[in-house]
């Protein structure tokens, strides 16, 4: 019987640790934009480099005023990298893609955008509105890298849906644009909390 409660003690120490631990790794993160008002929950744990790069432009400002510039029905909305004059922010440089991480393209996921380099991503970011399977890490070759996820919504898909349903156009030769432009008026941190799964295709 003792050597069951000392057992049992271990196990929930142990426990009481790996939660600490962790819940240390989600980071919540409020984006206010014309539309509403999106909460995210960002996982150092698994996607460190791509959290701490995004926490780097959001800390600095970087996101304020920035606009989406590209929404695709049925597939994703995405930002950061342009004001609603379509003029191209300033960037840090480009940071290592983290799509390996067991991390998926799901539904409320978010990603950093890129171009054709796999290692290109800096301050663009997406969030999927589908299960993009295609967008996932397959192998560590030019084609198979994917996009890295990095976290999920939390609160406020509803403002995700109403972004993505906007009727879109072309300006400035840059295509689904949307007409009436979604502004990204500032990106908080706000701590920490309660780890969420995000592993799960």
């Amino acid at each position: 019987m003792k050597r069951f409660l000392i057992f049992s003690a271990l196990v929930t120490v142990v426990l009481f640790q790996y939660a600490q631990t962790a819940k240390a790794e989600q980071i919540e993160v409020k984006m206010t934009t014309s539309l509403g008002v999106i909460e995210l929950e960002l996982d150092k744990g698994k996607a460190p480099v791509t959290v701490a790069n995004f926490l780097r432009y959001a800390k600095g400002g970087k996101y304020n005023g920035t606009i989406f510039h590209r929404v695709i029905p049925n597939f994703m909305i995405q930002g950061g990298g342009f004001d609603r004059d379509l003029h191209k922010r300033d960037t840090y440089a480009p940071i290592a893609n983290e799509a390996d991480n067991g991390l998926y393209n799901s539904i409320g996921s978010i990603a950093m955008a890129r171009t054709s380099d796999p290692h290109s991503a800096s301050n663009q970011f997406f969030i999927n509105t589908n299960t993009n399977t295609f967008l996932n890490h397959r192998s560590k070759s030019f084609s198979g890298w994917g996009y890295a996820v990095f976290g999920r919504v939390s609160k406020g898909m509803s403002v995700v849906r109403r972004i993505e349903a906007l009727a879109t156009g072309t300006r400035n030769g840059m295509q689904n644009v949307p007409v009436d432009a979604v502004v990204i008026e500032r990106v908080e941190v706000m701590g920490q909390k309660n780890p969420t799964i995000f592993d799960q295709k």
